[in-house]
């Protein structure tokens, strides 16, 4: 099937999709759930022919551990399913309902957007969640992964189809894949804009830059993850360092990751080298400012790029500040919405800091590597959305909905005065 044929069978299946009760809805991610956990080594030996091209290719390490499908994962994309399932149901929801003067009950009801089509790099769990939370959310699903896990996803996507086409309550198109992983057929995917209702692009800068240049569709970005980490003088310097480490170290390599450390200037000659010599010890690698050079030399010197690079890898840029505004013009001048961070004592500088901040996610006193739809009780996140509109942050299965208006009358007219 062509993208187009492709994006018109979805479309056609969400409007029975849009109809199915809960229970049904809960029993086909229960068999989904099921057969991704007893398929598993056929998953793992798909994955394995991925990562062996990969690694022939020069993939960096990065997306490497992005591609990687261990037994913990396939584990992790089971759980993710069964949260899911145990969400309330959002369609149907009365988000908003009074009776106005003339007697009319104006109710907005949540719905299904329709088809929500995500292109995505890499990672093999984006499927199985992707299906989860548009089946739920009463919404079809079209997705396009990448060449690099072709083998991966196609395997994922197989066990997803054939539970579609042994329940005869859903349609099978409910869930597609686009086989094709060509640069013509994303295109294709991003102005489809007759079938597809949302696109979510998960990818690097060049997938966004591609969306932002082409789609014609409606689309949220799952953009950049600059993460900064503020420690304000009045931080807790056990805690300081435990958030730092855990948002550089614990996994570099995903978006909610701390990218740029930032200082207040009175911990810079006493907490900073100690938690730079840890770090160092953790094999990440320090570009600073000048003054992070004068209190720990071995820092190579921080550039402009530096302030603005997601490196998803064991770098992190350091730079001192004299107060807490220096910090927040810095972080709203570098970051990119996506989760920003502050260690602090004084309520009143964590509550400006929050206030001030220009992110989707706030953390205080909690590492950025929360950011995250499970962590935050959506189940599983469809992506992390950089921008205002229509989502923000972690995008769970509220963010698949739209509000329609109700309207109950009792043979009301209109008389025009």
């Amino acid at each position: 099937m062509s993208v187009s044929e492709i994006c018109r069978a979805a479309a056609h299946a969400s409007h029975a999709v849009r109809e199915l009760n809960t229970g049904v809805k809960d029993d086909i991610l229960r068999a989904m759930a099921e057969a991704i956990d007893t398929g598993r080594e056929e998953l793992k030996q798909a994955n394995s022919l991925d990562l062996e091209a990969a690694a022939a290719a020069g993939t960096s390490r990065t997306l490497l551990d992005r591609l990687t499908l261990t037994d913990g994962r396939i584990d992790a994309m089971v759980r993710a399913v069964h949260t899911v399932i145990a969400l309330p149901d959002p369609v149907g929801e009365v988000v908003r309902g009074e009776t106005r003067p003339q007697g009319l009950v104006i109710e907005q009801v949540r719905e299904p957007l329709g088809v929500v089509a995500v292109i995505y790099e890499a990672r093999p769990n984006v499927a199985v969640d992707v299906a989860a939370l548009c089946l739920k959310s009463g919404n079809a699903a079209v997705l396009r992964g990448s060449s690099i896990a072709r083998h991966t996803n196609e395997a994922v996507f197989d066990k997803l189809s054939a539970v579609l086409a042994a329940d005869e309550r859903v349609p099978t198109d409910a869930v597609q894949m686009i086989r094709d992983v060509s640069r013509d057929a994303a295109l294709e995917l991003m102005r489809a804009k007759e079938h597809v209702d949302l696109l979510v692009p998960r990818g690097g800068p060049e997938l966004i830059r591609s969306v932002e240049d082409n789609a014609t569709v409606p689309t949220v970005i799952d953009g950049a993850g600059n993460c900064h980490l503020y420690i304000d003088a009045s931080a807790d310097p056990a805690m300081a360092s435990d958030i730092t480490v855990n948002g550089k170290t614990s996994r570099p390599s995903v978006c909610n990751a701390v990218e740029t450390l930032v200082v207040h200037e009175d911990l810079a000659g006493t907490w900073l080298p100690k938690v730079l010599d840890e770090l160092a010890g953790r094999d990440v690698s320090v570009r600073g400012c000048p003054r992070t050079r004068e209190v720990w030399p071995q820092a190579e010197p921080a550039t402009e790029a530096d302030w603005g690079t997601e490196y998803l890898d064991l770098v992190l840029a350091v730079r001192v500040v004299a107060d807490l505004d220096e910090a927040i013009g810095h972080i709203n001048r570098w970051g990119t919405s996506n989760a920003e961070g502050i260690v602090a004592q004084d309520i009143s500088a964590a509550r400006r800091f929050a206030r001030a901040v220009d992110s989707g996610s706030v953390f205080v006193n909690a590492s950025t590597r929360y950011s995250d739809g499970g962590e935050f009780g959506y189940g599983v996140e469809i992506g992390v959305s950089t921008q205002k509109l229509h989502a923000r942050g972690p995008m769970g299965l509220e963010s698949l909905t739209c509000v329609k208006n109700v309207v109950w009358g009792s043979g009301h007219v209109r008389i025009l005065r």
